[in-house]
């Protein structure tokens, strides 16, 4: 926590050291965070200028580049976990532990756990050939193992919405993973969703990024580049707007363009208007798309809609 993000903007950098001398870094930047000129990826070319971090990549080659949002609202935002013919499972359920930065291990049990409730329904009450199985007990397993971990550490992460921003979070948590373990008879909540969190830029002053340098830091559409997207130019545009009209009307006047930033791949652009001279038009460049689903968490106007893609474009993970 702290450098590159100020400190009411939750997040923190990672460093991995790997085999062959390779290290794997990155940034993760709370969504809920309210500067509207707030920039992922440029905090996270700013987190690799550091000195320390710097200091470890000097001299070494970019591999690969890789951007997604992660679930963190933990038990406070615990779906139904089961439908007609399937269940949530892992990371789409949102079974990440924020303190421990750790979610796999929950994934595979809740995996484990879908499996032997699918088994039990289909081969020992002989289900599934009439109608759709209903994974009811599933969801009961998962209150009985992986909800009471979730609820054990359910105030940590909400505790960062104070006005002390992260030193009263950071003092809370101490407390209550060490010595509490979530043994208090109340729970915080998450005051607003994380569109609803971005803050009119008349509120924020522009952040003034430096530019980069090509050894160290990159321009973000370089990254992509290194990220292994290849869609084909002729699929269907996965990324759609509810209102054509909304981004113009209300996102650049009131939030000054946050798509344009929040997007860590330049997929969304504010560019000149040839129809229109001296207005903008708002352009998707979808054939970025990165698949971190940011948009359609961030936008303030909820008014893109992330759809899945067609198969087999999307980032080629290398070493990550």
């Amino acid at each position: 926590m702290g450098y590159p993000l100020d400190y009411k903007t939750y997040g923190g950098g990672f460093i991995y050291h790997m085999e062959d001398n390779k290290v794997s870094l990155g940034l993760v930047v709370g969504l809920d965070y309210q500067n509207p000129y707030l920039s992922p990826y440029k905090e996270f070319q700013r987190f690799k200028a550091h000195p320390f971090v710097t200091n470890l990549l000097k001299g070494g080659r970019v591999l690969s580049y890789g951007a997604r949002a992660l679930t963190e609202g933990g038990v406070q935002s615990l779906p139904k976990l089961f439908f007609p013919g399937g269940a949530l499972i892992g990371d789409t359920a949102g079974f990440v532990n924020v303190p421990k930065i750790k979610g796999t291990h929950n994934a595979m049990k809740s995996g484990i756990l879908a499996a032997d409730s699918a088994y039990k329904a289909i081969v020992s009450d002989g289900l599934g050939e009439s109608a759709p199985i209903v994974l009811s007990d599933y969801e009961e397993a998962v209150n009985n193992t992986i909800r009471k971990e979730l609820y054990e550490v359910r105030n940590v992460r909400p505790s960062f919405h104070t006005p002390l921003g992260i030193w009263g979070g950071m003092m809370w948590s101490g407390l209550d993973t060490m010595f509490l373990k979530g043994r208090v008879p109340f729970t915080f909540q998450h005051p607003h969703p994380d569109h609803a969190m971005t803050q009119p830029a008349a509120m924020h002053k522009p952040i003034d990024y430096p530019k980069p340098d090509n050894e160290i830091t990159f321009d973000i559409l370089t990254s992509v580049s290194r990220t292994g997207t290849n869609h084909a130019e002729d699929q269907p545009v996965h990324l759609r707007l509810k209102d054509q009209t909304v981004e113009i009307r209300e996102n650049l006047p009131v939030y000054a363009g946050p798509e344009q930033r929040f997007c860590p791949a330049g997929v969304y652009e504010y560019v000149d208007d040839e129809a229109n001279p001296g207005k903008k038009r708002f352009q998707i460049n979808s054939q970025n798309c990165i698949h971190c689903k940011t948009c359609d968490i961030k936008d303030p106007a909820q008014n893109i809609d992330w759809t899945v893609p067609e198969g087999g474009g999307g980032p080629q993970y290398v070493d990550t």
